[in-house]
């Protein structure tokens, strides 16, 4: 399994961006995914989470109403689309899958499989 996160950059408060994260080596229409991002300390925190068919999505308190995520399956292609950014959303984004398809889940020892990250900063 290969996941490449893509669209980060350096945005001003209140401003959007768009990250999406590009999967190989799975049958992407079966498998539940999800966004976590970390800040500078070693915690990773979940962000938000779809299912297979997008039918079904999660997300932190804190980005509820700001951020949704999305999926085609036709692509490959996991979303994130992010509105009304603030400083404190500057993290590393990653996309993650669980370790095997049909499985959705919210709980960030679930996943297995990770991209390389795209950085996020949102600073005027």
């Amino acid at each position: 399994v290969q996941l490449v996160e893509s669209g980060g950059g350096l945005v001003q408060p209140g401003g959007s961006l768009r990250l999406s994260c590009a999967a190989s080596g799975l049958t992407f229409g079966d498998w539940s995914m999800g966004w976590f991002r970390q800040t500078s300390g070693p915690v990773r925190e979940g962000v938000a989470f779809i299912n297979r068919d997008g039918e079904t999505t999660d997300y932190a308190d804190s980005v509820k109403g700001r951020f949704t995520i999305s999926r085609d399956n036709d692509k490959n292609t996991l979303y994130l689309q992010m509105n009304n950014l603030k400083p404190e959303d500057t993290a590393v984004y990653f996309c993650a899958a669980p370790p095997r398809r049909w499985l959705y889940s919210t709980d960030i020892e679930t996943y297995v499989h990770w991209g390389q990250g795209t950085q996020v900063s949102v600073s005027s």
